[in-house]
């Protein structure tokens, strides 16, 4: 996976180098997310903007901690050919004021509540969702929990 990555309203730190290894670490745990094809476009930015976007592109008026905007359907992902040029899997958006406040309520790091959000936007990108059951969501959360043990991330559902 090709990573697109522009830091804005973040604090000075190893972004990139987090986002990374977060794509590496959900390649392994997601096989349709290592196809060396795949672009992805991630934005560090405020809560501001994030808002802003999720007002134009979901209809809901207020900041959150991640956006994700998939341009590949799942089936479209799981039958493209490693061979050829770079296919858009679609752009993640995370915003700081949100991680830093979610950060701080959990108890956890900054970087790791980013790891666990860029993994998160990622599985997004490549089909998983959480919003249509429980089953849904119980296994997109055991994925993110085993793709951040990979990347040395406790679990951040706390099982």
């Amino acid at each position: 996976m090709q990573l697109d990555i522009d830091i804005e309203a973040w604090p000075a730190g190893e972004w990139e180098a987090l986002t990374e290894r977060a794509a590496v670490a959900a390649g392994e745990g997601e096989p349709l997310l290592a196809n060396p094809r795949l672009l992805v476009s991630l934005l560090f930015t405020s809560d501001e903007e994030v808002h802003g976007l999720n007002r134009e592109w979901r209809g809901r008026d207020k900041p959150t901690n991640v956006l994700s905007f998939p341009m590949l359907e799942r089936s479209e992902l799981a039958g493209l050919a490693a061979d050829g040029p770079p296919a858009m899997l679609g752009d993640i958006a995370l915003a700081h004021e949100t991680c830093a406040r979610e950060a701080q309520e959990k108890g956890v790091s900054l970087e790791a509540h980013a790891a666990h959000l860029i993994v998160h936007g990622l599985l997004h990108l490549a089909g998983h969702d959480h919003v249509e059951s429980d089953a849904q969501a119980e296994e997109m959360e055991a994925l993110e929990t085993a793709i951040l043990a990979k990347m040395g991330i406790a679990d951040p559902y706390g099982a």
